[in-house]
């Protein structure tokens, strides 16, 4: 039978002795730096990381947010610290919404979703992925998030759920508004915020597994321990 050559690794210069081929030392090397191209290429393809961060009020949100914004240098989206900006301003979507905060109330989902996509186009296109904090609160919100993604070409790349049990979230609701004051952060209201989202928000939990998004992360603990469950997702994705 013929012996079959390879073009690119010519036999006739296989007669050094135990010295490399030249030609196909270079022909590997040349492979390699081929092989260095596509992996370069394939990162830059890879779709920003939108991280959806989820859970009762007082389970973290914010506070392991501001952990994820300076490891991987993500934005950060939070619609609480948007409302309290717009109340604080004095607007008419301010005032609007101050209504339906001190009555323990979601905000309405055309307003949230308005002011969603402004503060995220803000963000231009190339970044890294905005952490959602605080939005979705519903399906139907879930559901407008996910179609205005699509129509810019982007996606939510997982939902991370910080489970924390309702009294220990009490006491540390209470304390919060003890030491900032915050009119919301008292019993009555914290019991009615507690109920609505029972009601309303946890059934994005089951949304967001249907759609293989969905992480469950123990919010209890030390906040190094959570942030590494929390990292250990991100990292995988």
């Amino acid at each position: 039978m013929r012996e079959v050559k390879l073009p690119h690794l010519p036999s006739d210069l296989d007669e050094g002795k135990g010295k490399k081929d030249l030609m196909t030392d270079l022909w590997y090397k040349w492979k390699g730096k081929e092989a260095q191209v596509k992996h370069d290429e394939q990162k830059q393809r890879i779709v920003m990381k939108n991280i959806v961060i989820f859970g009762a009020p007082g389970s973290g949100k914010g506070t392991q947010s501001d952990l994820l914004i300076e490891h991987y240098g993500l934005g950060h989206i939070s619609t609480g610290d948007v409302l309290r900006n717009e109340i604080k301003q004095g607007t008419e979507l301010g005032k609007t919404a101050q209504g339906f905060i001190d009555k323990g109330n979601l905000i309405p989902d055309d307003l949230m979703i308005s002011i969603l996509a402004k503060v995220y186009d803000d963000y231009g296109r190339g970044h890294k992925g905005v952490i959602f904090d605080g939005f979705p609160r519903t399906i139907p919100q879930a559901e407008a998030l996910k179609k205005m993604l699509d129509e810019r070409g982007d996606k939510v790349a997982a939902m991370i759920e910080l489970d924390v049990p309702e009294d220990e979230l009490m006491k540390r609701l209470l304390l919060r508004g003890q030491q900032s004051g915050r009119a919301d952060d008292n019993e009555e209201t914290i019991k009615k915020r507690l109920q609505v989202y029972h009601s309303q928000t946890q059934p994005l939990i089951e949304w967001y597994k249907q759609e293989g998004l969905h992480h469950h992360i123990n919010g209890s603990g030390t906040l190094e321990r959570i942030f590494k469950d929390i990292q250990e997702v991100i990292d995988s994705l």
